[in-house]
C-alpha cells in the first residue's frame, strides 16, 4: 500500500505544480496585458533627437528655395546647413474643407533609395487645425545622410502634396 499511496502522492503533486505553472501563466498574461494598456493609455511625450557633426567644409546641401507657396503646391527652403546637416523648412497652404471640424494632416520626408528605386519616408510628423484656411509649416533636419529627398503633405481624407525633389550631400 505504501507504493500505491506514493503513487498518488506524486500524481497529485504533478498535476499541482502544472496547475500552479498555469496560475501563473495566466497572471503573468494579465499583468502584461494590464500594463500593455496602461502604457497606451499614458500620455505621450515626444523625443528630438539630433546628432553632432563637425564642420568640415562649405556648405553642402543644394539651395532649395520656393519663395511662395500656395494650396497645391510646398515651398521648402534649406534654414542652414553645413558639415553634412541641413535644417529645412517646407510650408504650404492647407484649406479646410469643412471649417467646423478639424483638418488632421501629415508631413513626411521622403528618401530615395537607389536600390529599390521607391521613395521611402524617412521621418514623419503629425498636425492638425480648425478653420477655414492656414499656411502650415514643418522645420525639421537631415543629418549625416547625403542623398535625394522630397516633403510629401498628405490631408486625411484628401490628396498628397509633393515637394520637387532636392539633394543632400556631403
Amino acid at each position: 500500500m505504501t507504493s500505491r499511496s506514493a503513487a498518488v502522492l506524486a500524481t497529485g503533486t504533478a498535476h499541482t505544480a502544472k496547475l500552479f505553472v498555469t496560475a501563473l501563466v495566466f497572471t503573468g498574461a494579465y499583468v502584461g496585458f494590464s500594463a500593455y494598456d496602461t502604457a497606451s493609455s499614458a500620455p505621450t511625450q515626444t523625443l528630438s533627437l539630433a546628432s553632432q557633426t563637425a564642420e568640415v567644409a562649405t556648405p553642402v546641401a543644394t539651395p532649395v528655395t520656393s519663395e511662395t507657396s500656395a494650396p497645391g503646391s510646398i515651398a521648402v527652403s534649406v534654414l542652414r546647413s553645413g558639415a553634412c546637416r541641413s535644417d529645412l523648412t517646407a510650408s504650404t497652404v492647407a484649406v479646410n474643407a469643412d471649417p467646423s471640424s478639424t483638418l488632421l494632416y501629415s508631413w513626411r520626408l521622403m528618401r530615395w533609395s537607389p536600390t529599390s528605386k521607391k521613395w521611402h519616408a524617412h521621418l514623419a510628423e503629425h498636425a492638425g487645425f480648425s478653420g477655414p484656411k492656414r499656411t502650415v509649416a514643418w522645420e525639421t533636419r537631415v543629418v549625416d545622410n547625403p542623398g535625394w529627398y522630397r516633403i510629401d503633405l498628405t490631408v486625411k481624407g484628401g490628396t498628397t502634396v509633393k515637394s520637387d525633389r532636392f539633394q543632400v550631400t556631403c
